[in-house]
Formats: C-alpha cells, sequence, structure tokens
C-alpha cells in the first residue's frame, strides 16, 4: 500500500546512532491525518487520496468545501490536499492515519514551501561578483548594464534582483530514522524545506530494483 502523509515541521535535532555518530534529523508531527476522499481513474481520471490536517471551526470553511466534509461524515479540517497514489483500495474514507504508517529505513521524500528571504539583490540571489569596493569604483553592488542588442527592453529570464525564496521544493532520498506512533512524530534524517511550523507533505519513495541479465 503506497504511503503518504501531511504533517508540520517541528525543528531540527540531533541523535546518536549504534557507533556513537551523531545524526542530524528532523521531526515532522503528522496529524493525525484523516481521509476525506478517494479519487478513482474509473471516476475521476486519476487515482489519489485527499487528506485533511487539523482542526478548524465550520465558520471558516466555505459552502462548498464544507459539502465535501458532509458527504465523507468527517469534520471540517484545516488543511486539504490531494497525494496521487497508484492505489487507493487500501484506504477508506473517515479513516484516521498516523506516523505508524512508516518504519525505521523506509526512503521517503518531503515537499514544502522553502523559507522566505524577501526581495534581494543579484547578488545574494544568484551569487553575482561585486564591483571593487574602493571608493573610485562608483560601481559595488549594482547589477550593472543589461546590455540589450535589440533596443531598450530586457529579455524574459534575465537574472535580476527580486524576491527569493517562498517556492515549492522537493527533497529527495531521506531516511525514516524513528517513529513515535503516540506523538504521531516522524524523525528523518537531513534537512527539510521550509519554516517551523511550515506544512510538508512526506512520500514513500519505491526503489526500483535492477535485474540481473
Amino acid at each position: 500500500m503506497p504511503k503518504g502523509i501531511l504533517g508540520r515541521k517541528v525543528g531540527m535535532t540531533q541523535l546518536f546512532d549504534e557507533r556513537g555518530h551523531i545524526v542530524p534529523v528532523t521531526i515532522i508531527h503528522t496529524g493525525p491525518n484523516v481521509v476525506v476522499r478517494r479519487r478513482t481513474k474509473e471516476q475521476d481520471g486519476y487515482t489519489a487520496l485527499q487528506l485533511g490536517l487539523g482542526e478548524v471551526k465550520e465558520r471558516r470553511v466555505s459552502k462548498p468545501v464544507l459539502g465535501q466534509f458532509a458527504k465523507a461524515n468527517v469534520a471540517p479540517t484545516k488543511i486539504l490536499r490531494e497525494i496521487r497514489t497508484e492505489d487507493v483500495s487500501g484506504y477508506e474514507v473517515g479513516q484516521k492515519i498516523g506516523a505508524e504508517i512508516f518504519e525505521p529505513g523506509d526512503m521517503v521524500s518531503v515537499t514544502g514551501r522553502s523559507k522566505g528571504k524577501g526581495f534581494q539583490g543579484g547578488i545574494r540571489r544568484h551569487g553575482f561578483s561585486r564591483g571593487p569596493m574602493s571608493h573610485g569604483s562608483k560601481y559595488h553592488r549594482g547589477p550593472g548594464s543589461l546590455s540589450p542588442r535589440d533596443g531598450a527592453r530586457v529579455f524574459k529570464g534575465r537574472k535580476l534582483p527580486g524576491h527569493q525564496g517562498a517556492v515549492r521544493v522537493t527533497v529527495r532520498g531521506l531516511s525514516v530514522v524513528k517513529v513515535d506512533a503516540e506523538k504521531s512524530l516522524l524523525i528523518l534524517k537531513g534537512a527539510v524545506p521550509g519554516p517551523k511550523g511550515g506544512l510538508v507533505v512526506v512520500r514513500e519513495i519505491i526503489l526500483a530494483r535492477r535485474e540481473k541479465v
């Protein structure tokens, strides 16, 4: 059965393995999640699970979305996301799932929104080199000439100062170090995108096995 779950990033810490080595880990609070809807190829053209996370008052949910929860006979949730899967037969509408669906050693990918850094210059945003810092230079950290060749316009995709961060990022190849089912905590080896409290989607990675010829 494919594994996928919504969670909130708690923060980073460190653990010690059997050899006494320090392992940097990220703690994710996974809910519990509730299955709101099952998408099937026959009805929707694709297979996916619609999961809900967190509690919210009914007056803060729009009527169309509230109707989805009423149809599933589940309480409204603050977060509602779909996770694509190849098989949804192992899940039932209204079922609650948590960190216990994962096991230590599982390989997962984590998707989140990176930290927003606001408006940044070209040096920090793209790694540009600066000019001489002496007083006679008159060019220090500015973008410099854009050198348009066909008239006074800027080509699309030009690297310039602008908004940095706050984009969707997926980190693959993280391993599950520990699972705390009682506290709904998932402990992963490595860093996870986003700030503390940020929403993340954890999916299992199915590694393809090479057949020997």
